[in-house]
């Protein structure tokens, strides 16, 4: 934590803080009320319970792009769950991923699926998945455009490779999601980096 700044520690004392705190509760029950309510206020759902359950998956999949961009040595400027008109969140400004970019791009649909082990089992399942996956805040199209150097068309295998550099990082996943859940604000670069932990793929 030496190399934060005096806010950045101060904001991972808070978060780890309450994340000891929150430890016996689920991540539903965590959310703080500022994500529920602009979720809720918005009139984009008709309770509070289902405003809280989009928040917690999209908690996760920002957390996911964030953990990939980590994981690859990539940039960013912050990771946030805030709700507006465009997204339900965000990792905004990445730079740097290179060849390494679709990991980042599928890391927010792969972590989504780790949240609940829902991962497709089979090729033709995924190949299937894969064909209606379009709309997801240019994720998919961005995706499509970055496996190209390595693999092509080749969807699939580049799917199954981010399931396998992501997998074995969903406790930090978890992590991040967790405090993007419990801290009203969005989390600069270091932040993310001091809660999820870094480290370079195998």
């Amino acid at each position: 934590m030496t190399a934060l700044k005096p806010a950045e520690r101060q904001a991972v004392t808070r978060i780890r803080a309450e994340l000891l705190r929150s430890v016996r509760y689920d991540d539903e029950s965590i959310v703080h009320s500022r994500w529920v309510k602009q979720r809720y206020d918005c009139g984009c759902y008709a309770s509070l319970a289902p405003a809280r359950k989009a928040a917690v998956r999209t908690a996760w999949h920002e957390a996911g792009h964030a953990v990939a961009a980590l994981a690859v040595g990539a940039r960013f400027s912050s990771a946030s769950i805030h709700h507006g008109h465009r997204s339900e969140g965000r990792v905004h400004s990445v730079t740097g991923a290179g060849e390494q970019a679709f990991l980042i791009d599928a890391a927010g649909q792969v972590a989504e699926r780790l949240m609940d082990w829902t991962m497709p089992a089979s090729d033709a399942e995924l190949r299937e998945w894969l064909r209606s996956w379009r709309r997801d805040g240019g994720d998919a199209h961005r995706f499509r455009r970055s496996i190209t150097a390595s693999f092509g068309s080749d969807e699939v295998t580049a799917w199954r490779r981010c399931e396998e550099q992501l997998l074995p990082r969903r406790l930090e996943i978890r992590e991040l999601a967790r405090a993007l859940l419990v801290h009203p604000r969005y989390l600069p670069y270091n932040v993310v980096a001091a809660v999820a932990g870094g480290g370079g793929l195998s």
